[in-house]
């Protein structure tokens, strides 16, 4: 059987969404970008992202870059999975627990091709990147620098978690590359989602390095998503506090829900 699946990328040297603000949906994900505050001295965007996403609402797959200097490390790394499309969305189709025990192998293997490895030292500049898969009810990432991600349920907010990933400061893919390296330095994980509705976000890091600091805080993210339940007005709400604050830094945010049904992990004296 043939399954579709929606497929979008984007890098902030297409279009820069400077003073814009725009929410776009792709299948079930809601994807906002603002390129940040001219007045602030913004002129540019090197954000850029890559989303693909089964329509029966199986899996999807996140990239969130977040580059300096220039974006030409955030098109490399897109390209990069584009060359490996069919090789990925190949083992996503897969049962989850083969989907996930390769996945990392993959990415690692895509990363250190050595032809990648050269068009790095090419590039003018490096990026951050953040990989998420969600597939049945267990939430992979894999990261290397500083974006963020957010896993956001009720249960995980009495006990004060909300971010999954921490950020990781001087690793980069581009000319200045983590691959690069002896020891390539990254770090990834697996999750269980929780029975409910468990909300996913991904940002770069624009949305807490504002002035201000308004969203510093992850329990004020959660806030927001409990005033503006809907994917749309929650980032909408996000990104118009960060731009009322004067930030100059370009944000990309990417959210979704994954609704489970199944029992997930209790202790056993609860």
């Amino acid at each position: 059987m043939t399954r579709s699946v929606s497929e979008f990328s984007w890098v902030g040297s297409q279009v820069d969404y400077v003073d814009e603000i725009t929410i776009d949906h792709i299948s079930h994900l809601t994807l906002g970008r603002f390129g940040g505050n001219s007045r602030a001295g913004q002129y540019k965007n090197e954000d850029g992202c890559l989303i693909w996403a089964d329509e029966t609402g199986s899996w999807e797959l996140v990239v969130l870059l977040d580059a300096h200097y220039s974006a030409e490390s955030a098109e490399l790394v897109i390209h990069q999975f584009l060359t490996y499309k069919a090789e990925i969305q190949a083992l996503l189709a897969k049962p989850f627990a083969q989907t996930f025990k390769g996945i990392e192998e993959t990415i690692l293997r895509m990363f250190q091709e050595e032809e990648f490895l050269s068009e790095c030292l090419r590039v003018k500049g490096e990026t951050a990147c953040l990989v998420l898969l969600r597939k049945n009810m267990y939430l992979w990432w894999f990261s290397i620098g500083d974006c963020l991600s957010y896993l956001f349920h009720p249960e995980l907010a009495q006990l004060g978690q909300f971010q999954i990933n921490q950020r990781q400061f001087y690793e980069w893919v581009g000319n200045v590359n983590t691959f690069g390296l002896d020891v390539p330095c990254y770090s990834s994980g697996i999750r269980e989602l929780r029975k409910g509705v468990n909300r996913i976000l991904v940002t770069t890091d624009g949305l807490v390095e504002c002035p201000g600091e308004p969203y510093s805080d992850a329990k004020e993210i959660y806030n927001i998503l409990l005033q503006h339940p809907g994917g749309g007005e929650c980032i909408m709400a996000l990104l118009n506090t960060i731009r009322e604050h004067g930030v100059r830094d370009s944000t990309t945010i990417i959210s979704w829900e994954v609704s489970v049904s199944e029992d997930v992990q209790m202790p056993s004296d609860g």
